[in-house]
């Protein structure tokens, strides 16, 4: 007995020195309910609406690309451990099928993209081509199949409208999954809609300010198109193609970027906190343009950032916008 005993918790103690370094998932409290979303800006949305009623687990944290994220062991145990998974669909969350298959999870899926009126990715993205890499390499081929999206556009929540839909379908969500709490739920989310509400007024208001044939975008890659929709922007050029968001340009066609930028005559691009600057750094510099500040894109910021919940997100970027191209 002595020995087993000894041999047991040798074996504990070799694999706790040995498992990788990872966010914790929160310890489970009785009587709330455990709930994994995907990424940061998802998961501010279901706080929000879950409040202290349940126990969050976010994948993708602040400043973290949802494209290029590498799941951890903590990721499987919290999907093991979860009655109910948000995500955004839309195949943006292209490593997902893959890690709730192996967690063995009997969570409930949720799309809250759902209700949502999409935007079709085009065809022949703008300098897709020639920023990719050689086709038929293994290298482009395990890179479009980390970064290449489905039909429709995921990044659904630059459109306050359209986060307002997520945030009706994280209700019906939690109280399907949670009746006994639907009165905070429903109160929650009532609160939180009306936040947002307050949100597209101030959006409209600073916007309304900037002159129509100033609302022109450049950006690292192409995340902007509901926001460009709703707020009646131009996207200009993206400096990386929606489906290889790590490439860059070859020399030709960030001689093309440059030309664009400069006979649209917008006066400032933008970074991303996801993305290096690197590159924008360098476009800004060639095209004698100025580098607008970094913008919150696929992710929130970190915690005490201007950018830490998606209301304080969208309305730094907003204003870093309007601010630099007038």
């Amino acid at each position: 007995m002595l020995r087993r005993l000894v041999l047991s918790l040798f074996l504990i103690v070799s694999l706790a020195a040995c498992a990788p370094a990872t966010t914790p998932t929160p310890p489970a409290v009785a009587g709330k309910l455990n709930v994994v979303a995907t990424y940061s800006i998802l998961g501010d949305l279901v706080q929000n609406v879950g409040g202290d009623t349940i126990n969050l687990r976010v994948l993708v944290g602040p400043d973290s690309d949802p494209h290029s994220y590498e799941p951890t062991p903590a990721d499987s145990v919290a999907l093991a451990e979860a009655r109910v998974v948000f995500e955004n669909g839309l195949e943006f969350e292209a490593w997902l099928d893959n890690l709730f298959t192996a967690s063995g999870s009997q969570a409930t899926r949720i799309i809250v993209t759902d209700g949502i009126e999409l935007l079709k990715v085009e065809a022949g993205h703008e300098h897709e081509d020639e920023h990719s890499q050689a086709e038929g390499t293994p290298e482009a081929d395990e890179h479009e199949e980390g970064h290449a999206h489905g039909e429709y556009d995921p990044h659904v929540w630059h459109s306050v409208a359209n986060a307002i839909q997520m945030v009706k379908n994280i209700q019906a969500a939690l109280v399907a999954a949670d009746p006994a709490n639907r009165a905070a739920y429903d109160a929650n989310a009532q609160a939180y809609l009306a936040e947002l509400a307050a949100l597209e007024t101030f959006v409209r208001e600073q916007i309304n300010a900037l002159p129509p044939e100033r609302r022109k975008l450049v950006t690292s890659h192409d995340t902007f198109s509901y926001f460009a929709r709703d707020y009646g922007f131009e996207i200009v050029a993206t400096a990386l193609p929606a489906t290889a968001e790590v490439a860059e340009p070859s020399a030709q066609q960030f001689a093309q970027l440059v030309a664009e930028i400069k006979s649209a005559g917008v006066p400032a691009i933008f970074a991303e906190n996801t993305l290096n600057p690197g590159l924008m750094e360098r476009l800004a510099a060639e095209a004698g343009v100025r580098l607008g500040p970094t913008l919150y894109t696929d992710a929130l910021g970190r915690p005490g950032t201007e950018g830490d919940t998606f209301v304080k997100m969208f309305r730094y970027n907003v204003r870093a916008l309007v601010g630099a191209l007038q």
